[in-house]
């Protein structure tokens, strides 16, 4: 096939992609190309908030990746769902719209980059939002990303709230707000009964524009250089070889698997790693692929005596009824997604800032259902159930993603590495205890019946860490492969700028120094809003007043 030229070619259609393309779009001199290496997110399955579960079980929609065994979860390999759609993770996640906290940004700085402090990025955040709830020091209101919080659907959600102000823990009216520690309830990328992805929010209004050329089904293969500089990337367009070829800068946007994948696939990584797979280094850059970082979560789960929770959408007429509502009239529980309530708690009250976050679901998890395609559940449990998760805000446990061979179609390998910092260990099992208190409360007396997991069985220190080990999984949070920094354990400078390289810039969560507090969706938004700025050289937005 034929050459073809862009201004900017951007390697994933995902989170940040299509953040950046939409934003670099707006200069109409420039032409645009996106590659993604999946499909369009035109089923209607997309918009529908509730199907989650599906689409993060979907290989359609998902890359499917797994982890290598893992030494401190009992030899799991632990499944890694990552979005390979339009919109990437945005159009499969659990619409969770929280920014971290402002101190994640401000560590950033003290690293030596003092751009990307709170009070820097903090605009970003504004800038692409457009808040249900109108906007204000915090909340931005003229973005193109739909923000909401939902009333609650649930008393059980409502009892969760009630029974962390019982445990001793503050309410927090505002997770995004200037006092976000303690139980509260969650802002989502839903509004009007639907989904709000990057796809949808930033991508399809490029489109329009004229500027902006998506093509679906291309994976890349590698980047190709001149000297130093990056001036191409060879794709497979539905199996067909192509050559994109970029007049200005080759942008990656493959998020924590795919963008160091990519590198290293063209010989920019480790080449004591790279040589014996047959690849030749181009760029000895040791850190790609290091500095892995996941959000890893427990879950405590009990019977519910009341017929308040999401079991009654486990009937098929009920489920399809559901369905239908959400599709053609964008009501019922279907248009919202039950993670309602949750909170930022601190695991020792001594501590100066929150080091767990957890989230309520009035409903059983994969562990107790009986869902086709899934494998048999670990427990036992036919009816209303509810569950809370918590997982350790900043991990110090780090792992890395390296080739299996320099087949561009292979899955690399990855591995976290969890729990091998032993300050982790012992924070997952404060999470247990606190959930445990939690839901001894009387809030839940109306509701709490047996516990299905851990299991009343379950109560030494010994017993909580084995059960950790087995049980323990992933909240799909990772990031830090392609770490941002000034130094040689760094791969991409404070512009994201390809440390020794031109024209080679990684913009997506692979970035992150280290993980933010929490669910990392909206920060990897705000790195491409900045991404777009620092590439064509544009001022930044004016800090807000306050917030």
């Amino acid at each position: 096939m034929d050459d073809v030229e862009f201004d900017y070619v951007i390697v994933g259609g995902g989170t940040a992609g299509c953040v950046l393309a939409a934003r670099l779009g707006e200069d109409p001199s420039l032409r645009i190309a996106v590659l993604e290496a999946g499909g369009r997110d035109w089923n209607p399955v997309f918009r529908i908030p509730l199907m989650t579960g599906v689409l993060l079980r979907n290989r359609y929609a998902n890359w499917f990746y797994h982890t290598e065994p893992e030494p401190d979860l009992g030899g799991r390999r632990i499944f890694w769902p990552r979005g390979k759609v339009l919109g990437g993770s945005s159009s499969i996640n659990g619409m969770v719209y929280v920014r971290g906290l402002p101190s994640d940004f401000d560590t950033w700085a003290q690293f030596g980059l003092p751009s990307w402090s709170w009070d820097r990025v903090q605009p970003y955040f504004r800038r692409s939002e457009r808040y249900d709830g109108g906007g204000d020091a915090t909340h931005g209101a003229d973005g193109p990303l739909r923000t909401s919080r939902p009333p609650s659907s649930s008393p059980a959600s409502d009892a969760f709230v009630a029974a962390g102000r019982q445990a001793g823990f503050p309410e927090s009216t505002d997770f995004n707000g200037p006092s976000p520690e303690g139980v509260g309830r969650y802002d989502f990328n839903i509004s009007g009964g639907q989904r709000w992805s990057t796809a949808r929010a930033f991508l399809a209004p490029a489109l329009r524009r004229g500027n902006v050329q998506v093509v679906t089904r291309a994976h890349a293969l590698r980047i190709a250089l001149e000297g130093r500089r990056a001036v191409a990337v060879e794709a497979a367009v539905r199996g067909k070889p192509q050559l994109f070829r970029a007049r200005r800068e080759v942008l990656l946007c493959g998020g924590v698997v795919n963008s160091p994948q990519l590198l290293l696939l063209s010989g920019i990584g480790d080449a004591d790693a790279l040589r014996p797979l047959g690849i030749t280094p181009v760029h000895d850059l040791k850190p790609v692929g290091r500095n892995l970082q996941d959000h890893l979560l427990v879950r405590v789960e009990h019977v519910c005596t009341q017929p308040v929770t999401l079991h009654g959408l486990m009937r098929f007429d009920r489920a399809a009824l559901a369905f239908i509502s959400a599709l053609a009239f964008r009501r019922g529980p279907m248009t919202r997604f039950p993670l309602e309530a949750g909170g930022y708690l601190k695991s020792d009250r001594a501590l100066d800032l929150p080091d767990l976050q957890c989230h309520f679901l009035p409903g059983l998890s994969t562990a107790a259902l009986r869902l086709p395609g899934l494998k048999p559940p670990k427990l036992r449990h036919d009816g209303h159930g509810f569950f809370a998760n918590a997982y350790q805000m900043r991990p110090e446990s780090r792992g890395e993603l390296t080739l299996a061979s320099a087949d561009p179609m292979a899955p690399p390998r990855i591995q976290p590495r969890y729990l091998s910092a032993v300050k982790d260990r012992l924070v997952m099992r404060r999470a247990v205890e606190l959930l445990r208190e939690i839901f001894a409360q009387r809030a839940f007396d109306p509701f709490r019946g047996e516990e299905l997991s851990p299991g009343p069985a379950v109560r030494t220190p010994t017993q909580i860490d084995e059960w950790v080990r087995n049980n323990a999984d992933t909240v799909f949070h990772a990031a830090g492969t392609c770490r941002m920094g000034p130094g040689v354990d760094a791969v991409v400078d404070e512009s994201l700028r390809v440390h020794g390289l031109e024209a080679l810039r990684v913009v997506d969560a692979s970035i992150m120094p280290t993980i933010t507090s929490t669910n990392t969706h909206a920060t990897a938004i705000m790195i491409a809003e900045r991404a777009a700025d620092l590439i064509l050289g544009r001022a930044p937005p004016a800090p807000a007043a306050a917030g």
